[in-house]
């Protein structure tokens, strides 16, 4: 097998870089018709900017407010509607279910996909990939495309003004990206894009740990104070660029697996995707019965930043005995991610190691 490293055709993160939008276009190539995809807070919010920042220079454009979960009639029907109304181009703005949709929309009709994450909650903008659910929000599947996307455009003065929750439950999907990428290299197993990881894939997920450690809790003083300060600006990068390159290029295991299996039990459902991946992480390190020492460090920092350390903190009880079987079967069923760690994963293992990462976190 080969090795196979993959990213977006350009990345550009800053202040204002919305105001940036048109001559990004133009230095790629894209042009207009644009088909804009919001849900409706960024719709209410961005629709003057667009209108003066695109209007301005006569890009013609239209919006499409997002109807908030990705499933497969959501992406057929902005896939038909960009085709009736001659786009040429599609952009999503806000998180990462409208980015998803519209990514799958756009390599429907082999279209330019344009990325403008509003918060820095997941890893997908600089991705390949879309999370499908169904209407309930229930994990599916998920779709791999031939092309990631043309601009990932990332206006940190947005972000530094997004909710809390968001921003912190990105540094959650951030910190799984290391512990995945060394399982999978470990177990010489395939990452998203038909390949073994490279050496720079591998060397993105460690630099991604070490920006949250040193950065997290210091970019949460940068949002509350509403600035794209200094250390914001390296979570965003981390949350957004070196977690969206790590996790597709080194690959995925235990942690994602166990959010995506988490999405069976109802109460899970409001939480955030970077909050169970967070959880995520520590039934991996339970897994792979990994040192004491790491596990309490994750621990420690997922408290000091909010991220939930205990099954009730994802909606789960340590009792229910009943949920975590079903959580754990959806987990080790063939062909899901937890079988990319470098071992055999059985169901009983899974309920095992979510009982010990509830008993470390409420310990700790």
């Amino acid at each position: 097998m080969q090795n196979v490293f993959s990213s977006p055709a350009r990345y550009t993160q800053g202040p204002n870089a919305i105001e940036q939008l048109p001559a990004e276009m133009a230095f790629l190539g894209l042009s207009g018709p644009l088909l804009i995809v919001s849900g409706p807070t960024m719709t209410a919010k961005l629709s003057p900017e667009w209108q003066r920042i695109l209007g301005d220079v006569g890009i013609p454009f239209r919006m499409h407010l997002f109807p908030g979960e990705c499933t497969i009639p959501a992406i057929e029907e902005l896939r038909c509607l960009a085709e009736q109304t001659g786009a040429t181009t599609l952009l999503a703005a806000g998180g990462g279910k409208v980015l998803d949709t519209t990514r799958a929309a756009s390599a429907a009709l082999s279209r330019p996909f344009i990325a403008f994450p509003t918060v820095a909650s997941t890893d997908s903008p600089c991705s390949a990939i879309s999370v499908i659910y169904d209407h309930r929000g229930v994990y599916d599947t998920f779709h791999t495309f031939a092309r990631n996307p043309d601009l990932v455009l990332v206006d940190t003065q947005i972000i530094a003004t997004s909710p809390r929750r968001y921003f912190i439950a990105g540094m959650g999907d951030a910190l799984s990206t290391v512990f995945e990428a060394r399982a999978c290299a470990k177990g010489k197993r395939e990452n998203l894009r038909g390949g073994l990881t490279t050496i720079a894939a591998r060397e993105i997920g460690e630099a991604c740990y070490r920006v949250l450690m040193e950065d997290g809790r210091d970019a949460l003083a940068d949002l509350d104070a509403g600035r794209a300060g200094p250390s914001l600006e390296r979570i965003v990068e981390a949350n957004t660029l070196l977690s969206g390159i790590g996790f597709e290029s080194a690959g995925l295991a235990a942690a994602h697996g166990i959010h995506n299996a988490m999405t069976v039990a109802e109460g899970t459902h409001q939480y955030l995707h970077g909050e169970k991946v967070a959880f995520g992480v520590l039934v991996q390190l339970m897994l792979e019965k990994q040192q004491p020492e790491e596990i309490e460090q994750v621990i420690r920092f997922c408290r000091d930043i909010g991220l939930p350390t205990t099954l009730a903190g994802v909606g789960l009880a340590a009792d229910d005995t009943e949920s975590l079987e079903l959580i754990a079967r959806a987990a080790t069923s063939p062909g899901e991610l937890i079988h990319n760690e470098p071992f055999p994963v059985t169901a009983s293992q899974v309920v095992n190691a979510l009982q010990a990462a509830d008993t470390a976190g409420n310990q700790s």
